[in-house]
């Protein structure tokens, strides 16, 4: 990919329309509350076309057989055979089609060969996951429907809630604690806050668009009505997704094959001539023209096509037994010559799966009181339960607290907002009402004023707080997020609760949440390392957890470099950097894209391992571009091998049936090549 094709211009798209007022956006786009008539709709879609990405269209099966049929290889013997038509059958007295059959053999079977296996491994890479939900509900004539995604046109109205997913780009114009979760884009875990106001302020970044949501984004929690400002291509999202059609650069290994081919024609172009000129006045012309194509034939490889072909082709049939899928036959050379492994750090690292990993009183001390409290906020709350309810209930329930459920009946409860960073539930047991809340740490220090030490409440005292702080630090330091729970007993008389209800608390304690590493991982990492393979992890994840994890592993970092830094730098000051750090956090799909990008130019063989649309440029980037088959479809599209588990064993397996088939391959050529 060029580098202008890196850059996407946010301010140009978005600025208009964010930094307008509400009032004046509405009113430059005839906004209306009743939303656009469905004879509107159908004149918009015939106007812009259907809401959908246009990727790489799927190959029918000639496109992949005439691929395969014009390689330069095959064009030289095309060309030779051309040549034999005029002199062994035109210019003959007596036809001899034996070196064209002997030639038009070589070529099909060469072609067959390569054929078949890119279109089974192909046919295998299709079978792909729809992007993002189907429906959308959206304001037509002053009513709700329901209408599929694709249908959606410039200038609806898209009403949206906790678990919808944005299906255009959208300008915010009204909303109520609406959070948006944009790791799809961005990589980043921590969602966005969103909402109709217009800040004044420098545009860099889709992060400073503070009402402006993106398509393939989705909405974690709150309530929004939204206009559609860009649909299709014309997104954010069909940005980056442009990036698979604008094609990968040509591989070392292709172009090898391509100065060889070039190098003969030269000799060709050269020589028969010569030969010719020498020959033409001893014999006559029809015979020195043959013996010149003699010559011709005679320094070409006539076996090479085929060599390669079988030889890849059985390469990839042994890397699809260790669950390696090969789009591209060209990418196996580079597979095994790879030298940098750029990869993200969840789920190729880590499980990609949250875990309760400690709940423990204000000291440090394991308390089953602290896993009760945070099951009973968990369970009760009734919006959209993130991965952290669903590990703190798995816990609770290995630990036979499921009787709760029965015990204890929720009253109320105040949602979660990312502004105080907490989540309160009102239950009761029919003898007490109870308000517990769990958040971050900071944010619950502030409303406590009290702490539970085994069962006895006392004062809080600024002692106690940093001691808490501590310990919350150094559980940050192991890779753990920390999230505080509180409780508040005397509530009685209180019918509805709010926020100004979360004061005067007693502290509980808190709980630990870890994404843990692979157990394959470090070892994994330890035989790359001396295979010659070195591993850089590029990751939107904050720095913490992401040395925390990389430690465990052993991938080792003089110093970690944030994606706000690297903007920073130079391509020369971000390659110097680049060779003695192996960790980067925080990264936009962009900055990814870049860090490949300037690797891959400094003579390294770069192979990059990605399942997300933000991984996209960085696979496109890179010389070979490795998924796996549950990553989204754009993630597929743009890579050359597919992984069917997402595991660094995989890939180490991968590489070692690509060294052995290229050990085959040079000792079948040199045996070949000698006959």
């Amino acid at each position: 990919m060029t580098k202008n094709k890196e850059n996407v211009d946010i301010y140009k798209m978005y600025a208009n329309d964010a930094l307008a007022t509400k009032e004046k956006f509405m009113s430059t786009n005839s906004v209306s509350k009743d939303g656009i008539s469905e004879k509107e709709a159908i004149s918009r879609l015939q106007e812009y076309g259907l809401n959908e990405i246009k990727q790489t269209r799927t190959k029918k099966w000639y496109n992949y057989l005439w691929q395969s049929f014009i390689t330069p290889f095959n064009c030289i013997l095309l060309g030779i055979v051309v040549i034999l038509i005029y002199t062994d059958i035109y210019l003959a007295a007596n036809p001899n089609y034996a070196n064209i059959i002997v030639i038009a053999i070589l070529v099909t079977a060469s072609t067959l060969l390569d054929f078949f296996e890119e279109y089974r491994s192909n046919k295998a890479a299709e079978k792909l996951k729809e992007m993002v939900a189907t429906t959308t509900t959206v304001i037509r004539n002053g009513k709700k429907v329901q209408i599929p995604i694709k249908n959606v046109v410039i200038g609806d109205m898209i009403l949206l809630s906790a678990g919808s997913m944005i299906p255009a780009d959208l300008r915010i114009i009204e909303s109520k604690d609406l959070y948006i979760g944009q790791s799809s884009l961005t990589g980043e875990s921590d969602s966005i806050r969103k909402d109709d106001k217009v800040e004044n302020k420098n545009i860099d970044n889709i992060n400073d668009l503070n009402n402006i949501c993106f398509m393939g984004t989705n909405v974690i929690s709150g309530t929004a009505k939204g206009v559609v400002i860009k649909t299709g291509d014309s997104t954010y999202f069909g940005k980056i997704a442009h990036t698979i059609t604008t094609g990968k650069e040509k591989t070392a290994f292709q172009k090898g094959i391509e100065s060889i081919s070039k190098l003969l024609i030269k000799f060709m172009t050269i020589l028969i001539p010569i030969v010719f000129l020498l020959n033409v006045e001893k014999h006559d012309i029809v015979l020195a023209f043959t013996f010149a194509v003699a010559i011709a034939i005679c320094i070409t490889p006539l076996l090479l096509p085929v060599i390669l072909s079988s030889s890849l082709s059985k390469g990839a049939v042994r890397m699809s037994k260790k669950k390696t899928i090969v789009k591209k036959l060209d990418s196996i050379q580079n597979f095994g010559a790879i030298n940098i492994l750029c990869t993200d750090k969840t789920g190729t690292l880590t499980e990609d799966r949250i875990i309760l990993e400690k709940y423990l009183d204000i000291y440090g001390n394991e308390d089953t009181r602290i896993l009760k409290h945070a099951f009973l906020n968990s369970y009760f709350q009734t919006g959209l339960k993130g991965s952290i309810d669903e590990a703190v209930i798995k816990r609770a329930i290995e630990n036979d607290m499921e009787q709760l459920t029965k015990q204890y009946k929720i009253v109320d409860e105040i949602p979660f907002d990312f502004s105080r960073r907490c989540l309160s539930v009102i239950v009761t047991d029919e003898r007490k009402t109870q308000l517990i809340t769990k958040g971050a740490v900071e944010e619950i220090l502030n409303i406590c004023t009290l702490v539970d030490y085994k069962g006895k409440v006392s004062k809080i005292t600024k002692e106690i707080k940093n001691n808490i702080r501590q310990i919350a630090k150094k559980l940050n330091e192991e890779g753990l997020r920390v999230v505080a729970v509180c409780q508040k007993n005397d509530i009685d008389g209180i019918k509805k609760f709010s926020i100004k209800d979360e004061k005067n608390m007693v502290l509980l304690g808190f709980i630990g949440f870890l994404d843990p590493p692979k157990e394959s991982a470090k070892e994994s990492i330890k035989k790359l390392n001396d295979a010659g393979i070195r591993v850089i992890v590029l990751t939107g994840d904050n720095e913490e957890v992401t040395k925390c994890i990389c430690e465990k592993v052993n991938i080792q970092s003089k110093r970690i470099v944030s994606g706000n830094n690297l903007d920073k730098l130079s391509d020369i000051a971000v390659l110097r950097t680049l060779k003695d750090t192996n960790i980067f956090v925080k990264l936009s799909p962009i900055q990814k894209a870049r860090i490949v990008r300037i690797l891959k130019e400094s003579d390294n063989i770069v192979g990059y391992i990605g399942d997300g649309i933000n991984d996209s440029p960085s696979l496109i980037n890179s010389d070979v571009g490795i998924s796996v088959d549950t990553a989204v479809d754009i993630a597929k599209e743009s890579a050359d091998i597919i992984l069917l588990e997402k595991d660094l064993n995989v890939l180490l397996e991968g590489v070692k049936e690509r060294k052995k088939n290229f050990c085959k391959f040079n000792e079948i050529y040199q045996n070949g090549y000698k006959l």
